[in-house]
C-alpha cells in the first residue's frame, strides 16, 4: 500500500471503531484519568487546595491579562470529567467547558498539543495519520473555542477571537522511517513541530536514555533538511547530547528545544548541557522550560526550580530565546490519589517499554505541585519579577520569544 493510500484509508478511518492503540505516554495518561468515573474524582483533601490559584488580575504589576502566553508543550484537558457514553472516538476527545475555562483564565494563547506516535507496538505512520486526523476533525467541531495554528498570523487571530490556538506537533520522528518525504504528508496535514526522537533512538538518531556516543544518522540529516524545507519547527526535546549537537550542526535554519531542563542545575538525561542550550541560542532558536520533575534530582522540584531553570537559561542563551513548555495542562486534577493509582500504572508501563527516563517513578507526579491549575503563567510571571526580571522579559518568556521563532519558521 502506498504512502498516499494509507493517509485515504487513516483518515477515512479515523472516526471509525477500529482505532490503532498504543500505551499511554504520560501526557495520554492525563487525558485517560478523564475515563475514571466521577464518583472516583470527589471529595479528597488533596483535591483544590494544592492547585496554584492565583488568577490574572489588573492590579498586578506583571499581569499577564492581554499579553500574548505561549504553551511550546503541554496539553488542553479536563482530567476530571468522563466524556459522553454515546460520543463517537472524536466527541470522547472533546475539549470540555472546564478545560476551555481554565486555559482562559490561565492567559494562555497558544499551546503546542502532541499527536501522533510516542512509543509502543503499533504502527507509527499509520497511527500518526489517524491521531492527526482525528485531532483536526476535533479542531473543526469546536470553531467556537479552538483554532489550528498553521502560521504566527493564526496566533493573533486566535487572540484576537477569545480561542486557544492549538499547535499541532510530534514528540519522535519513527513515523518517517523509511522514508522522508512523508514530511510533506504531515506538514500538509498542519503539523508544525517534529521531534526528532523519544527517549530511545529511532531511524534518526537516539533519544536522552541513549549513550552519548549514539548521535544523528544520516536519514536523521535528510529528516531534517525536509522538515526545514516544510517551514516545520525541528524540535531536539528528549534526543541524547550527541544527537543534540550533530542535529545544530546539520540544520541550516534556526531549531529549538520545546520542554527540557538544565543539567547544570539538574544532572539528569533529560535535561540540556549548556553547549546544547547555546548551540541551539546561536542558530537563532527557542528553548523552552518545562513544569517537571527533572528539574530537581533527588528531591522534589517546585516552582521555584522552574524560575531557577528560567535564570539559568537566560544567563546561557539570553533574554531572546528562553520560554516554557509546561509538558501539563491549565486543569489539573482534583482528586490527587485517584490520580497517584493511574501513575503507578503508567510508569510500569513506560518502564516495560523501556522509556522511563532517570529522574521519573511511579510516585513522581509529572508535573509540580506548586505550580499547576490556571493560575500557574500568572504565578511564574510574579515570581520571575520578584527575582529581578522586567516586565518586558517576563512578556518574552510567556510567549514572545516563542511567537518571534515561530513567525521566523512558519511565516
Amino acid at each position: 500500500m502506498t504512502d498516499l493510500m494509507v493517509l485515504q484509508t487513516a483518515t477515512s478511518d479515523s472516526l471509525g471503531p477500529d482505532a490503532v492503540t498504543c500505551p499511554l505516554a504520560r501526557r495520554q495518561l492525563l487525558k485517560a484519568v478523564s475515563l475514571l468515573p466521577v464518583a472516583a474524582l470527589a471529595g479528597s483533601p488533596f483535591a483544590a487546595s494544592a492547585q496554584t490559584s492565583v488568577i490574572p488580575g489588573p492590579d498586578r504589576a506583571t499581569t499577564i491579562a492581554g499579553k500574548i502566553v505561549i504553551n511550546a508543550l503541554g496539553g488542553l484537558y479536563n482530567p476530571n470529567g468522563e466524556p459522553p457514553a454515546d460520543a463517537d472516538r472524536v466527541g470522547r476527545r472533546r475539549i470540555d467547558e472546564r478545560a476551555m475555562r481554565d486555559a482562559r483564565a490561565s492567559g494562555l494563547t497558544a499551546v503546542n498539543i502532541t499527536v501522533g506516535f510516542a512509543f509502543g507496538q503499533d504502527d507509527p505512520f499509520v497511527f500518526s495519520l489517524r491521531d492527526t486526523a482525528e485531532t483536526l476533525e476535533m479542531i473543526r467541531r469546536q470553531p467556537d473555542d479552538l483554532a489550528l495554528i498553521l502560521n504566527a498570523s493564526d496566533i493573533d487571530k486566535a487572540r484576537k477571537a477569545n480561542k486557544i490556538g492549538l499547535i499541532l506537533g510530534f514528540q519522535n520522528g519513527a513515523m518517517f522511517e523509511g522514508d522522508a518525504s512523508r514530511v510533506e504528508i504531515f506538514a500538509d496535514l498542519g503539523v508544525r513541530v517534529m521531534q526528532l526522537t523519544y527517549n530511545i533512538r529511532n531511524a534518526l538518531g537516539s533519544g536522552s536514555n541513549r549513550p552519548d556516543t549514539e548521535g544523528l544518522t544520516d536519514f536523521g540529516r535528510e529528516v531534517i533538511a525536509r522538515i526545514e524545507q516544510n517551514r516545520a519547527m525541528v524540535d531536539l526535546s528528549h534526543s541524547n547530547k550527541r544527537t543534540c549537537l550533530d542535529a545544530i550542526a546539520a540544520a541550516r535554519r534556526p531549531l529549538s528545544i520545546n520542554h527540557t531542563g538544565c543539567r547544570a542545575l539538574a544532572d539528569l538525561p533529560r535535561n540540556k548541557t549548556d553547549e546544547e542550550i547555546r548551540g541551539v541560542a546561536e542558530k537563532g532558536g527557542f528553548i523552552g522550560i518545562y513544569f517537571m520533575p527533572f528539574l530537581a534530582k533527588n528531591r522534589t522540584a517546585t516552582a521555584d526550580d522552574v524560575v531557577a531553570h528560567i535564570l539559568h537559561a537566560v544567563k546561557i542563551a539570553g533574554t531572546g530565546h528562553v520560554g516554557i513548555g509546561t509538558d501539563g495542562s491549565t486543569t489539573s486534577f482534583d482528586d490527587i490519589p485517584a490520580y497517584m493509582e493511574a501513575l503507578r500504572n503508567d510508569h510500569a508501563d513506560r518502564v516495560a517499554n523501556g522509556i522511563a527516563a532517570p529522574g521519573e517513578s511511579a510516585t513522581t507526579t509529572p508535573f509540580l505541585m506548586d505550580l499547576r491549575g490556571p493560575g500557574q503563567f500568572q504565578k511564574l510571571a510574579d515570581m520571575l519579577q520578584a527575582r529581578g526580571m522586567k516586565v518586558s522579559e517576563i512578556e518574552k518568556i510567556l510567549g514572545l520569544n516563542f511567537y518571534r521563532f515561530a513567525k521566523e519558521i512558519w511565516g
